[in-house]
């Protein structure tokens, strides 16, 4: 789509805020009312738009992209989108270690028993932790409690969990974010581990990292708009 407006402003709206572009609202793709809940995220999205080029490219308006998932994905069925980001942790990514060599499974360590054990006390769980890539069952009581978390999100902070949870590997991982028991800096450190371990050791390789940089970029727009929903 070709650039038609010229400036982007976020007004106060009926308990929200809205976007209008040159006085005319925007709409999500479903054509519902880009309506968002707080100053600071509306003010975030209209800088995007604002920043727009004369082409519209979606990649560099990720909130927006966001916000629009949150209205017409995600709020006509919250707990169906729940159930898909919960699934996640019956294979989280930090409970799959690997057997060698040696620094790497240091290294998996170091970054990954921090998390399992914030989750721990958080949640009051366990989680059964394996070598390889064989499928380890979780226990019952985790599945339940890590789920229920996830379901009682809003549209918004379950479109901002996503990205956390899809990127990473990690139901753990992104609700530490989401509760900000780490940055985003320390996450994406944890669930990149493996990846930057193989580039690292098989050297550079520049599809491998323009894709990694790119999840790294949908990583960090889902933290950003938790910070912006705050």
């Amino acid at each position: 789509m070709k650039r038609f407006w010229k400036e982007a402003v976020a007004l106060a709206d009926e308990g929200g805020w809205r976007i209008e572009l040159d006085g005319r609202p925007v709409r999500t793709p479903a054509r519902a009312q880009l309506a968002l809940p707080t100053a600071a995220l509306a003010k975030a999205i209209a800088g995007e738009w604002d920043g727009a080029g004369e082409t519209l490219d979606p990649r560099a308006m990720p909130l927006t992209g966001l916000a629009n998932a949150a209205i017409d994905r995600i709020a006509p069925e919250p707990g169906r989108f729940a159930e898909g980001l919960a699934t996640y942790g019956t294979s989280d990514l930090l409970c799959y270690r690997a057997d060698g060599p040696s620094e790497l499974v240091a290294a998996q360590a170091a970054h990954w028993d921090p998390l399992l054990a914030w989750a721990r006390r958080r949640y009051d769980v366990d989680f059964a932790v394996t070598t390889g890539v064989s499928p380890v069952d979780q226990p019952p009581a985790t599945i339940e409690r890590l789920t229920h978390a996830v379901h009682a999100l809003d549209p918004f902070h379950l479109a901002a969990l996503s990205p956390l949870v899809t990127v990473g590997g990690s139901l753990v991982a992104g609700l530490a974010v989401l509760e900000e028991t780490v940055g985003v800096d320390e996450a994406w450190t944890a669930v990149s581990l493996d990846e930057r371990w193989q580039l690292e050791q098989w050297g550079s390789d520049a599809e491998a990292e323009k894709a990694l940089a790119a999840r790294e970029a949908d990583f960090r727009a889902g933290a950003r708009l938790l910070a912006l929903l705050a």
